[in-house]
C-alpha cells in the first residue's frame, strides 16, 4: 500500500524501448509524488522522456519497470479494460496538436469524452456548454475547427479534456502551437483550471513553468526535483 498522503506516486518507474533488437532507456529511473491540488511543470528538451512520463502517469503507455499509484491505486495492476475505465474517471488529456476531429462541431467534440457514459443526451450538452462557457467558446458551438484560430482550438481541446470533470489534467506542450500572446491566456486559463484540477504540464519552455507551483526537470531519462 502506498503512502495515501499523495495523490500521484511514481517509483522507480523505468521505460525501455527496443531500437533495432537494442533496448533504448526513454526514462531510467524516475520516483517523486505529486499532491492534490498541485500544478506541476515537467519541462525537459525533446527527446528528455517528459511526454514518456506523461504518458505513463495517464496510464496510457505501461511502464518497463516501477509502479505508478493514483489515490492509491496501482494502476499498471489493473486489466486494460479496468484502466480505460480509470482513464475515464481520474484523467483529462490535452493533447500537443489538439487532435480535435475535423468533421465534428465544436460542441460535439467537446462531448466526445463522454461517449462511454451513460449520462443522457441532453446532460451532455449542458455539461458540454457549462465547459465551453467556462473557456470563453459559448457563442462558436457549431463552429468546425478550421473555422477557429490555434487559441481557441486549444481552448476546445482543454474543454473536452475537462468536460467530465477529472481530478487529473495531464497537459502536453498546451502553448507549443501557439504565439506568445495567444498561450499567456492559455496559461492564464490553466490556472484558474488548478482550483478544482491538479495539472500536471509539459514544456520545454522555461517562461510556461513560471504559472506552475513546481517544477520537475527531466533530463536523458532522470528527473531533477526543484
Amino acid at each position: 500500500m502506498t503512502d495515501n498522503r499523495h495523490l500521484i506516486e511514481i517509483k522507480e518507474v523505468g521505460k525501455d524501448y527496443l531500437s533495432k533488437d537494442v533496448a533504448v532507456k526513454a526514462i531510467r529511473n524516475m520516483d517523486f509524488f505529486i499532491d492534490d491540488g498541485e500544478f506541476v511543470s515537467i519541462m525537459g528538451q525533446s527527446g528528455s522522456g517528459k511526454s514518456t512520463l506523461l504518458s505513463i502517469i495517464g496510464g496510457l503507455n505501461h511502464p518497463t519497470r516501477g509502479n505508478v499509484f493514483v489515490d492509491t491505486l496501482d494502476i499498471y495492476s489493473l486489466s486494460s479494460e479496468q484502466r480505460a475505465d480509470f482513464r475515464s474517471e481520474y484523467i483529462g488529456i490535452i493533447f500537443q496538436s489538439f487532435q480535435l476531429i475535423p468533421y465534428l462541431t465544436v460542441l460535439e467534440n467537446v462531448k466526445l469524452p463522454m461517449a462511454i457514459t451513460g449520462i443522457k443526451k441532453g446532460k451532455k450538452k449542458e455539461m458540454a456548454m457549462n465547459v465551453l462557457k467556462k473557456v470563453g467558446l459559448q457563442e462558436k458551438v457549431n463552429r468546425l475547427p478550421d473555422q477557429l484560430s490555434g487559441g481557441e482550438q486549444e481552448r476546445v481541446a482543454i474543454a473536452r479534456a475537462i468536460v467530465n470533470n477529472p481530478p487529473i489534467l495531464l497537459a502536453d506542450e498546451p502553448t507549443g502551437n501557439l504565439d506568445s500572446e495567444t498561450a499567456i491566456e492559455v496559461m492564464n486559463l490553466l490556472k484558474e483550471l488548478n482550483d478544482d484540477q491538479t495539472i500536471i504540464m509539459v514544456t520545454h519552455n522555461q517562461d510556461m513553468c513560471a504559472y506552475s507551483s513546481r517544477t520537475i526537470r527531466v533530463k536523458d531519462g532522470e528527473c531533477f526535483l526543484y
